[in-house]
């Protein structure tokens, strides 16, 4: 019995998806969470490497963690009243939840799992950039560690790098996917 390794055809998987309940007409994709050893690593990455904003910092002491939602937004449009900077915080879309449990830093034990070895689970995320090669060539000046570069292995244009924690983060540019999915 030979097994149909491309997935589902269009229409299976049109016919997968049902039409969005009207009740979640207002849903967003908010964040996503990454668990870090050490935030001030990821921070610089984050923030000095990628381009993003740290948009809030939580402290939860008793439970000895912090959280640090980051987002591609400008930083003179957030909020500077708490509790309104609060609920702007998770009212953008696509943001990064980088959670922090004290001590991981200090513990050369500590690693989290990235995902893309066995078992694997999570695989990445991704930016959009306007130019992969510019881009890449700043990761390699700055000492990112590559998993992908653009001109390696079959899907030419786009690259893997890794974070401090070793999660994949994709970096596409979105002019470019055309000539990548076809």
């Amino acid at each position: 019995m030979s097994q149909d390794l491309s997935g589902l055809s269009d229409e299976a998987a049109a016919a997968a998806c049902s039409e969005p309940d009207p009740a979640t007409k207002d849903f967003i994709m908010q964040q996503t969470m990454l668990r870090v050893k050490d935030p001030k690593k990821s921070l610089e990455f984050y923030t000095g490497i990628l381009g993003m904003t740290l948009l809030q910092k939580f402290d939860f002491p008793s439970m000895k963690f912090t959280l640090y939602f980051l987002g591609y937004e400008n930083k003179k449009e957030i909020p500077a009243e708490l509790s309104e900077r609060t609920a702007w915080t998770f009212s953008r879309p696509a943001t990064i939840e980088l959670t922090h449990n004290w001590g991981t830093e200090s513990d050369e034990n500590q690693a989290y799992h990235n995902g893309n070895s066995d078992p694997r689970g999570f695989g990445h995320i991704g930016i959009a950039v306007p130019d992969v090669y510019a881009t890449c060539k700043r990761f390699e000046e700055l000492g990112v560690k590559f998993v992908k570069k653009p001109d390696d292995g079959k899907m030419k244009g786009l690259a893997f790098v890794q974070d401090p924690d070793g999660y994949w983060i994709e970096i596409l540019s979105p002019n470019r996917m055309t000539t990548i999915t076809s």
